[in-house]
C-alpha cells in the first residue's frame, strides 16, 4: 500500500472517531496542546502523525493505535458493541451476522 494512501486511511479514521465523540477539529487540538492545522493535515493524510502524538491522540479519542493506525480494533474496544449484541433479540442477532457475513463478501 503506497504512503499516501495509508495516511488518508488513517486520516479517515481519525476524522470519524473524532465525530463520533463530537469533537470539534478546535477542541482535540486543544486537548492535545497541538494546532488545528496539524489535525487538519493529519486528517486529510498530508501528514504522518509522530509518536508521542498518536499517544495523545488515542488516549483523547478513547482509541487504541492499533484502530488509528491499522483499522484493527481491539477486544476491549469491541467489548462496547458486544454488550448491544447480547442485548438483541435472537431473531436481531440473527440479522445482524447476515448483514456481517454480507458485508465480508
Amino acid at each position: 500500500m503506497g504512503d499516501e494512501k495509508l495516511l488518508k486511511e488513517i486520516g479517515g479514521r481519525i476524522n470519524t472517531c473524532r465525530k463520533q465523540m463530537g469533537m470539534t477539529q478546535e477542541i482535540l487540538a486543544e486537548q492535545m496542546e497541538v494546532s488545528v492545522q496539524m489535525i487538519s493535515n493529519l486528517e486529510l493524510g498530508k501528514k504522518a502523525i509522530r509518536p508521542e502524538n498518536l499517544v495523545k491522540l488515542c488516549d483523547v479519542l478513547n482509541v487504541s493505535a492499533d484502530y488509528v493506525l491499522r483499522g484493527l480494533r481491539t477486544e476491549r474496544e469491541t467489548a462496547g458493541f458486544m454488550k448491544k449484541y447480547t442485548r438483541l433479540s435472537v431473531e436481531n442477532q440473527q440479522l445482524l451476522e447476515k448483514l456481517a457475513e454480507n458485508l465480508i463478501r
